[in-house]
């Protein structure tokens, strides 16, 4: 399947939230549950770094699919630089293991490289077992945990 991914809108927000709950079902414990958590978590993603946030869509019919948020402003008080902190990676479950993933975190680090950051960062839930997989498959190494997170990078 052929997917297209461009920046995001405000407009995207009822998308969002619907990738985001579906894309979070059985993992509760690591996400916003309430609707107007995840809206105002869109809203402040969208504040923090807008290039970063990029939305897939299928291609024949350009239904939202997935989004990838990666936040080049970020600090990150372990680097002590700032990075490419990948806020959110969302998948619709219906569209997983078709290299959707892949290509959004591709574009991702794509940003983070054009902003000059040296090294990706994100957290990912303890218990999240495929997407600890899937990022190690992206050249993210673990390197400590905090609590119910666990922190990985990326050299670029």
């Amino acid at each position: 399947m052929k997917f297209r991914i461009r920046p995001v809108h405000s407009e995207d927000i009822g998308d969002f939230l619907r990738v985001y709950k579906e894309s979070y079902r059985g993992l509760e414990e690591y996400a916003y549950t309430k609707n107007r958590q995840i809206r105002s978590y869109f809203r402040w993603m969208l504040s923090r770094d807008r290039e970063g946030f990029m939305v897939a869509e299928t291609q024949n019919n350009q239904n939202a699919v997935g989004f990838v948020m990666v936040d080049a402003n970020w600090f990150s008080p372990f680097e002590l630089e700032k990075v490419g902190e990948v806020h959110e990676v969302v998948i619709l479950p219906e569209y997983r293991n078709m290299g959707l993933g892949r290509l959004l975190m591709e574009r991702g680090i794509e940003y983070a490289k054009e902003k000059k950051r040296k090294v990706m960062e994100l957290w990912v839930g303890y218990k999240n077992y495929k997407a600890q997989k899937f990022y190690q498959k992206m050249g993210f190494e673990r390197k400590s945990t905090f609590g119910k997170w666990i922190r990985m990078i990326r050299i670029l």
